[in-house]
């Protein structure tokens, strides 16, 4: 009765196999997830955007409530177990191929399975670095008879192994040609300067830190921050892995002397957010070269993420919708500041606004898709209304609740809070409406941009102003907004970090930045606003049924208001780092909770 499992494949048939090989290392990708496209998005536990349904724990996480035994919401992307998981195969690939345990007989696969393996083992190991500080470093396979009590490494040393393996990987895959979606020697590079500026911010340098958050027990303060070294040393070497990059990539519309037309700049934003997987006219397919390395979407199991972020009027589900101290953080298109204090700007707050806007955020009166497509022929304007608005229906004035609110009549329970929807990340193709149409737009893990923000940061950090404000203007000259001019340093570094938090917006950027920058409390603690928007007839003029936005029949009022009624959130300081789940300090007794839990 000893037979070979039918569903089974042993480990000795696999490392002896070229497919099986392969296949083995494809499966350890799926620890990436679907990036940042999960239903619950990183945004939504930052000041870019509100989770709109309840009781998935996203809550708990911005209330500042979170425990070791509630932890809120955590996604398997950077969860501490599945983390490991996706390292032990890792770490398998690594015994069986470096150690030549293996039947393989060709060098270039070996190569080139050690090289990802390499990659993805530092990538998992940074995924646990910047959610909970040091974590134990594990470099070998376990077997039941080992001792599974393993201390935390330093700050400092996961920083060292992480690197090592990002080095050695660029080594491996250096020259070789790899498929659509796989890593590369440029995405390891990438990984390694992302790993870099974290390294040298402020949440990581221990005179700071301590300065920040009092009561740090002195024995963690090694699993939070270094011991030895200066900023100035660590920024450094940020900026030469962050150039390394830029070297050796190209970027997309990053040589321009001189702002683009609003509509150009609209359209590079928007054909950068499709990185080459929409067909939709306006839409520039070379944008995908800003990309180094991403998850792609094959019609077999393509993201619905259109669905999951979209209006509810289009019957999609609104799950994470933009709040306004994010919308208001959009700049003119001339470079001044948007207020609402402004009379001018109040008035009409979604004119003449930073070009990404209109490529990140649909607001009320935004024109978008075909409605007619996914909600029958209520609205054959296709714009978002989310709005309460006069209407003459059978002679009669009414408050019409527009298609996008939460008194819709096509859904009334998959709409925003927040009086606005996501426009970034959805395919503007206008054929795909419908929620149960899919999109093949890639996720974003590292772009060329971001290397560029990461070397622009180390140089303002270093003092090198001039070659920050030349590298900060070619992105917003991308965009179609003004030259910056800035010369303190101060000034320049709140410029930049504004430039990031535009540019980078829902791409899991924020919640980390405002973390490492030690600015949670002033960014990620604020309360929650929306966008309540009114239209009233002006005198003499009437519309009745299908409502449309026209300035020239309605007074629009825009009145942002502060909302607890969702979350109320709270900042507290422990949340700079995540706790260890009780189960997992239960697990090993060495492995000692992060402070605060």
């Amino acid at each position: 009765m000893d037979v070979t499992p039918p569903d089974k494949i042993s480990s000795e048939l696999v490392w002896n196999d070229a497919a099986l090989a392969q296949a083995f290392v494809n499966d350890i990708y799926n620890g990436l997830g679907n990036g940042g496209f999960s239903e619950e998005m990183l945004s939504s536990v930052s000041d870019e955007s509100l989770f709109t349904h309840p009781t998935r724990g996203i809550d708990l996480v911005n209330n500042g409530t979170i425990n070791p035994s509630t932890l809120g919401w955590v996604n398997d992307s950077w969860a501490y177990k599945a983390m490991y998981n996706r390292i032990r195969a890792c770490n398998t690939t690594v015994e069986r191929i470096a150690g030549g345990n293996n039947g393989l007989t060709s060098q270039d696969l070996k190569d080139r399975l050690l090289g990802e393996s390499y990659f993805l083992r530092a990538y998992f190991y940074q995924q646990l670095l910047r959610f909970y500080g040091a974590v134990p470093i594990i470099t070998k396979t376990y077997s039941l008879t080992d001792d599974f009590n393993v201390k935390r490494n330093t700050y400092e040393e996961c920083v060292n192994f992480i690197i090592k393996d990002c080095e050695e990987a660029n080594r491996l895959l250096t020259g070789k040609t790899m498929d659509k979606g796989r890593t590369t020697a440029l995405a390891a590079l990438a990984l390694k300067s992302r790993v870099l500026i974290y390294a040298a911010s402020d949440l990581h340098d221990r005179t700071k830190l301590t300065a920040k958050i009092s009561g740090i027990p002195a024995q963690k303060l090694d699993f939070l921050s270094y011991s030895s070294g200066n900023q100035t040393e660590r920024y450094r070497l940020a900026q030469t892995a962050a150039k390394a990059v830029m070297d050796l990539g190209t970027g997309y519309k990053l040589s321009l002397t001189a702002p683009v037309s609003v509509a150009d700049g609209t359209k590079n934003y928007k054909s950068i957010a499709m990185g080459g997987g929409s067909a939709a006219p306006g839409v520039d397919l070379s944008a995908a070269s800003e990309l180094i390395f991403a998850r792609y979407f094959i019609i077999q199991n393509n993201i619905k993420h259109a669905q999951q972020n979209g209006p509810n009027g289009y019957h999609n589900w609104a799950g994470n919708t933009p709040i306004g101290l994010l919308v208001d953080d959009y700049e003119m298109n001339d470079g001044t500041k948007f207020s609402w204090t402004n009379a001018v700007q109040k008035a009409n707050p979604y004119q003449n606004r930073d070009p990404r806007f209109y490529a990140t955020i649909l607001y009320d009166g935004a024109g978008w898709k075909p409605r007619d497509k996914a909600s029958g022929n209520v609205d054959p304007a296709s714009q978002i209304q989310t709005g309460i608005y006069d209407l003459i229906d059978n002679g009669t004035r009414i408050d019409f609740k527009g298609l996008d609110t939460r008194g819709s009549t096509i859904e009334n329970w998959n709409g925003s809070w927040t009086g606005y929807y996501y426009h970034k990340f959805i395919d503007p193709d206008p054929n795909i409406v419908d929620a149960s149409m899919s999109q093949n737009v890639p996720w974003p893990f590292f772009r060329y941009t971001e290397a560029v923000f990461n070397y622009i940061e180390a140089s303002i950090e270093l003092g090198e102003l001039d070659n920050a404000k030349n590298w900060l203007n070619k992105i917003r000259f991308r965009a179609g907004m003004p030259a910056i001019t800035a010369t303190a340093q101060a000034e320049l570094r709140d410029i930049y970090r504004h430039e990031r938090r535009i540019e980078m917006a829902y791409e899991e950027q924020r919640y980390h930045d405002t973390r490492r920058w030690l600015i949670a409390d002033v960014t990620l603690g604020r309360k929650t606003t929306y966008i309540k928007v009114t239209g009233k007839f002006k005198a003499g003029k009437t519309m009745s049924a299908p409502y449309h936005y026209d300035p020239t029949v309605y007074d629009y009022t825009y009145s942002p208001i502060v909302e607890n009624a969702q979350e109320n959130r709270n900042w507290d300081n422990k949340l700079y780092f995540r706790p260890f789940s009780r189960d997992e300090i239960n697990k090993n007794n060495l492995l000692e909770q992060n402070p605060g839990y």
